[in-house]
């Protein structure tokens, strides 16, 4: 099935910013991330391909890729994934004695790791330390790593003599040649294990759960990640191990929304609270804050609380709290309300009537240009 295409998918158009791209992919994120719709078997799927486009658009070499090829690949007519020098590596091979192949004694480094993480919305605020449990291949502690049985030790392969390769003759337009193989029986290692390890079968490494410590840094956000040197997967042939990076995902919050390093919420006002002011109590995500709501506010209107957001992830200051009031237009009153209410209008000199047809009448002139 073809791919959506990634701006589709996130709902942006193509000349979005970076920062839009992120705002689209966090609200999409927050909608279908998987611990949050486990009864929806679709939502995985859908928070999988909203995070594959924004990782795709937010990386400038891939998006330039993007924008030019879309999802297919420009190599296809090479082979698909990539041009395929295979057959032209034989005949480098043939001629320069496989000088060109990559030496498969030579130490590599493991492969990397991804561990993807869920914090809760006040865990990435404020960071926390924690273990984590990841499956990954370590040396074997019965031989050491050598694959041998214990007491014994490998052997020089008999068919390549410790090299990895063989020389294979070959007959070609330009006479017998001498093409380098991998080594079939050694799988290029350039040894024989007769008496293999019982524990690992002769591999040398074991599958085990490992045991990593992790300090979350305050401010993480969405879609960030961390990297923890050496925790990948062990080196082969004596080479460095790869790394381990940590992916965050972050629990929407019932009241906090988070926008970068500031967080917004909503506080209802009644009318009263709004015509006459008042000191109302706000929560922040470092305890209760007063603010003063001064006579006649309006709904909509914003409060800033300062240093009241988000460390940055980076240590560059921090965020704010911006507070948006909601005039609460009271239901179910009583006569006595009403007729307050009334009265209110008729010292006021003005009737609700009146103030909605002064409204239309606005309005109107708007379109006409009046």
């Amino acid at each position: 099935m073809s791919k959506r295409d990634y701006y589709e998918v996130l709902g942006v158009e193509k000349s979005a910013s970076p920062d839009e791209i992120k705002k689209a992919y966090r609200k999409l994120a927050r909608k279908y991330h998987p611990d949050v719709n486990k009864d929806d078997p679709k939502a995985a799927d859908k928070f999988k391909e909203a995070k594959e486009a924004y990782e795709t658009l937010t990386n400038p070499q891939k998006k330039a890729h993007y924008d030019q090829f879309g999802h297919t690949d420009p190599n296809q007519g090479f082979g698909g994934g990539g041009a395929d020098f295979g057959g032209f590596g034989d005949i480098f091979d043939m001629f320069f004695g496989g000088g060109g192949r990559r030496n498969p004694n030579a130490p590599r480094q493991g492969a990397d790791l991804q561990y993807s993480m869920t914090l809760e919305f006040e865990e990435a605020v404020f960071g926390k330390e924690t273990d984590i449990f990841i499956p990954k291949e370590e040396e074997c502690n019965t031989c050491h790593g050598s694959g041998a049985k214990p007491g014994t030790s490998p052997e020089t392969c008999s068919h390549c003599k410790g090299s990895g390769q063989l020389n294979v003759e070959q007959n070609t337009p330009f006479g017998r040649v001498v093409n380098r193989r991998v080594c079939h029986y050694c799988s290029g290692t350039g040894k024989e294990i007769k008496e293999k390890c019982r524990t690992c079968q002769g591999s040398g490494k074991v599958n085990k759960q490992a045991k990593i410590h992790i300090k979350v840094p305050a401010g993480i956000d969405e879609g960030q990640q961390i990297r923890i040197a050496g925790k990948g997967e062990p080196g082969v042939n004596g080479g460095p191990p790869g790394d381990l990076y940590v992916v965050f995902h972050i629990q929407p919050h019932e009241f906090f929304e988070r926008h970068g390093d500031d967080i917004h919420c909503e506080m209802p006002l009644t009318y009263a609270q709004a015509a006459l002011g008042d000191e109302i109590e706000v929560p922040t995500l470092h305890g209760k804050v007063k603010i003063k709501i001064p006579a006649g506010t309006q709904t909509g209107t914003n409060f800033r609380l300062r240093g009241k957001g988000v460390p940055n992830v980076r240590g560059y200051g921090q965020g704010d709290q911006h507070v948006t009031v909601k005039v609460v237009t009271p239901k179910n009153l009583t006569e006595k309300q009403k007729d307050l209410l009334r009265e209110f209008a008729q010292i006021s000199g003005t009737h609700p009537e009146e103030q909605h047809e002064n409204f239309f009448a606005k309005v109107k002139r708007a379109f006409k240009g009046d």
